[in-house]
């Protein structure tokens, strides 16, 4: 099965509906599906739940798809970097679950093992656990949380082969090798494309059997989010 399309539209066509779930990789604006990011504004799907990290900015990464007003919910962690997404939420335009980072991380990783919860500790006995069951263990409390899978999850990879093997760079694996793993259908983009047999087995994070669909993507912005520089002495 030839899992390689030619764009990113092309990678998108015949899965989109309105109403439906996306996961998004990326941590900030590292490892972001940029091209598919685009190629789902381009599309107009609309009333979409979006699992992501965080937003995006303004005017690159996810942040585009608040600005036409497509995504009508956030889960999330972390959304400090996005003025719209404030005035958003702020105005009731946009609905918002909040999650701690390593909350997030694990209810995605556990959606993709097949888990369909587990219990933390993280957030006992504040606003993360109201209305949420929680249990002592061992004389500590912890408080239920769900696993997390999506009707689709879009990833960005450093390299790919084109069975849908993956390798991601640094920081990038923080939230795309779970997320490949949790979506009815995983589409990938990579910015090299090498034959099978070209990657070494040791290094592959996400294996071919979770990527369904993948794309070649070039010409990557790689946005920074808050540079920060040290000033000269």
């Amino acid at each position: 099965m030839n899992k390689v399309f030619g764009d990113a539209a092309s990678a998108l066509d015949g899965l989109l509906f309105d109403g439906m779930t996306i996961m998004s990789g990326g941590f900030g604006l590292c490892g972001i599906p940029e091209k598919l990011i685009l190629a789902l504004r381009e599309s107009g799907v609309k009333d979409i739940t979006v699992i992501s990290n965080n937003c995006g900015v303004d005017d690159f990464g996810l942040g585009i798809l608040l600005q036409t007003k497509q995504i009508k919910k956030m889960v999330s962690s972390y959304v400090g970097e996005n003025g719209e997404f404030e005035r958003q939420f702020l105005s009731g335009e946009l609905e918002l679950e909040f999650n701690p980072q390593g909350t997030l991380a694990e209810r995605i990783r556990a959606g993709g093992a097949g888990i369909p919860a587990f219990f933390t500790k993280t957030g006992y006995g504040t606003l993360v656990a109201e209305g949420k069951e929680t249990r002592e263990f061992n004389g500590e409390m912890f408080v239920m949380e769900s696993g997390l899978v999506a009707d689709l999850s879009i990833v960005k990879a450093w390299k790919g082969d084109r069975s849908g093997n993956l390798i991601y760079r640094k920081t990038a694996r923080n939230f795309n090798p779970m997320m490949a793993t949790a979506g009815k259908v995983c589409i990938a983009e990579v910015e090299e494309l090498v034959e099978v047999g070209d990657l070494e087995a040791d290094q592959i994070h996400t294996p071919a059997i979770y990527v369904n669909r993948m794309i070649h993507g070039k010409d990557y912005e790689k946005r920074i989010e808050r540079r920060t520089v040290q000033p000269k002495a």
